[in-house]
């Protein structure tokens, strides 16, 4: 019996074959063609939409000196709280979840993935892992300690803003001016036009020495201009937050700008 149904199985399939070659074959060239031009082209181009949409980073960047405050804010956005908040440590906290602040929207959120990379001068090049996936940059400033690190600070995001990886696909940077509940804190636009003053600098005495080719790093600004962060191939915006507080609507914002929900 089983031999009978795959004889009938054999014979059914040769008679589909004769049809459709029998149907090809009434078919002209030119429209054969066609179609299979049609369906290659369809194939392609789903396929390009699915790479991507698979290439699409969620990946959030915070950076900055160390004491800035970025553990804080990394609490703040994963669980609402500063828990953990005083850590320093040598390794970054990396972790995917849904801002805390969206927990109660109803719909399919997409997960962020937020790395927060340690500020000492010894561990900044755990930052180069990270940054080709980026697809925003936050650099935390202490608003509070700001001009006694003002140097440090503006050759930190100097390396940043001239890295192959973050001119190249214009990562958009949020200068983010933390601890501004406090009574101390300079004002945002003041730490913009400090940070703009220092680049200026540094882009004069590194441009001199560009001849030696001593790394990868692409000219800032305009050249016989001072420096202003409007000048850059990518995005910069200048926000405020309190890590300490929860006072993170701006660098939310940011977020979610670029890491669709």
């Amino acid at each position: 019996m089983d031999k009978e149904k795959v004889e009938q199985l054999k014979i059914q399939m040769q008679q589909w074959l004769n049809e459709a070659e029998e149907f090809i074959n009434h078919i002209s060239p030119v429209q054969l063609y066609t179609a299979v031009g049609v369906v290659l082209f369809s194939f392609i181009l789903l396929l390009i939409i699915r790479l991507f949409k698979r290439t699409t980073s969620n990946t959030i960047v915070l950076a900055g000196l160390s004491g800035s405050g970025k553990t804080y804010l990394f609490c703040q956005l994963r669980d609402g709280s500063a828990h953990q908040g005083t850590v320093t440590s040598m390794e970054p906290n990396e972790d995917s979840f849904i801002l805390h602040s969206e927990e109660d929207k109803k719909g399919k959120l997409r997960l962020v993935h937020v790395v927060d990379v340690p500020g000492h001068s010894r561990l900044r090049p755990k930052l180069d892992e990270f940054l080709p996936q980026a697809a925003g940059v936050v650099f935390v400033v202490d608003s509070v300690e700001f001009l006694p690190n003002c140097r440090p600070a503006s050759e930190f995001l100097y390396e940043i803003l001239t890295k192959a990886s973050v001119v190249k696909k214009k990562v958009p940077v949020l200068l983010l001016c933390n601890k501004v509940d406090k009574v101390t804190a300079h004002t945002a636009e003041f730490i913009r036009k400090q940070l703009e003053k220092e680049i200026d600098k540094l882009r004069t005495s590194r441009t001199a020495v560009s001849d030696a080719d001593i790394s990868n790093e692409y000219t800032l600004g305009v050249p016989g201009e001072p420096f202003a962060f409007s000048q850059c191939h990518n995005r910069i915006i200048v926000a405020e937050a309190s890590g300490l507080t929860g006072e993170i609507s701006q660098l939310e914002k940011f977020i979610r700008e670029n890491v669709k929900p």
